[in-house]
């Protein structure tokens, strides 16, 4: 979504842009799984060798999307060359790809400056100063001393930031895209102790309904019915923008997916019909714990839960379309709690999805992560990795997981 975001603005100030998704197939030559009816992966995969310090964890190490060498001839087949190369980062352990992706277009351009963004230099911009980047983007590129470091790197002065600068997406750059994402909305009110919103998007802001419409519409004409909202705080103030959009998903006949956690107290019954009449068809829920004793934030009582569960069902969302988010692998975690919260959830009729807890540097949580865990994660990002357990006593382990994949499924069908 940033580099959608950074390509859209430099575009609206007159430069020519071209996109390299190694996760997008582009070509159709090029072996790739059949997507799935909604427009998700998955990706091909490639397993590499492990990591020295991950050499213990019972997992494969794999790289995603296309091979090194097809990514290479087609960077090298531009012409004219950049005077820009752009790349972002997504999770912190993930850096290994753009470790290899800076090195790339530092061989094939050596003279060309090279701006690194995204969540890895934002959240770890010591680590990420190894790269061999000319700029580290931390934060979002309409950020005043961002944009104007950017424009700096190129060696000019800064136009003005873009209309509606961090709303507007260039997804055009995408041939034949299988989903579409829209975003109304930037950070998050809440502070909660495990999340970085705060820190990736500091402040919440959310765009004019207007210019939400015009993404959708885009989209549309693109040919998209499967389209997904990538806000943090979707049901914040719906009236700005969300009403409107979802009313054109319901003349459209889009299809409407909600893969982050939507606050459980905004969840009315009202609101329920209207995210249902809207087109959303998967509505995940940011339970995260019925132990109140313990939680981690103040955005959900048990009550707000309770009315939450039943308005979503009265709604018509059935057990395929709604998912409740339970956090696993917190440092210190009670298993009881856990099961507790997972049984509690099936009771109502709502299927648990386990969301795998993530260390994330600089959030509330982080301090008691280090603790709890017996990796460096404060000196290598490749510790933060959620699928080895990172804070979970003895770490992850195949058994545990179907122990609690199938409780998960037990505490639906008793």
């Amino acid at each position: 979504m940033g580099l959608l975001v950074a390509l859209a603005m430099l575009r609206q100030c007159g430069c020519a842009v071209a996109l390299m998704d190694a996760l997008e197939q582009t070509w159709c030559d090029v072996p790739w799984p059949r997507p799935r009816p909604d427009g998700r992966g998955p990706y091909p995969k490639t397993e590499v060798p492990k990591p020295n310090i991950l050499q213990a964890v019972p997992r494969r190490f794999c790289r995603y999307g296309h091979d090194p060498a097809r990514v290479e001839a087609a960077l090298s087949a531009l012409a004219p060359p950049p005077e820009l190369v752009l790349i972002t980062s997504l999770m912190t352990y993930w850096y290994p790809g753009v470790t290899e992706a800076v090195a790339l277009c530092r061989r094939l351009w050596p003279k060309v400056p090279i701006a690194v963004g995204g969540i890895y230099p934002t959240l770890c911009p010591e680590h990420a100063r190894h790269l061999e980047a000319d700029l580290l983007v931390a934060g979002p590129l309409e950020k005043p001393s961002n944009w104007a470091a950017l424009w700096g790197l190129m060696g000019t002065t800064p136009p003005p930031l873009p209309e509606h600068a961090g709303f507007v997406f260039a997804h055009d750059l995408y041939s034949f895209p299988d989903f579409g994402v829209v975003l109304g909305s930037r950070g998050c009110p809440y502070a909660c102790a495990y999340c970085a919103s705060r820190i990736l998007s500091p402040g919440f802001r959310q765009a004019p309904a207007q210019v939400v419409l015009h993404s959708l519409a885009q989209l549309y004409h693109q040919g998209l019915r499967h389209i997904a909202f990538a806000d943090d705080a979707l049901l914040v103030r719906p009236e700005t923008w969300l009403w409107e959009a979802l009313d054109f998903c319901a003349h459209h006949g889009l299809t409407m997916h909600t893969p982050n956690a939507v606050h459980v107290r905004a969840l009315t019954p009202a609101v329920c019909r209207r995210l249902w009449r809207g087109g959303v068809r998967t509505l995940r829920l940011g339970l995260e714990t019925l132990d109140f004793s313990h939680r981690l934030d103040v955005k959900l009582t048990l009550a707000e839960w309770d009315q939450a569960a039943a308005a979503v069902r009265e709604a018509g969302f059935g057990p395929e379309q709604i998912r409740a988010y339970v956090l696993f692998g917190l440092p210190d975690q009670d298993d009881d709690a856990l099961m507790a919260t997972i049984m509690a959830a099936g009771r109502r009729g709502i299927p648990v999805e386990l969301a795998f807890y993530s260390p994330i540097p600089g959030t509330v949580l982080f301090s008691a992560a280090q603790h709890a865990s017996p990796w460096p994660l404060a000196e290598e990002p490749l510790t933060h990795n959620s699928s080895i357990w990172p804070c979970r006593p003895g770490g992850f382990s195949w058994s545990e997981a179907a122990r609690w994949k199938a409780l998960v499924r037990q505490a639906l069908h008793p």
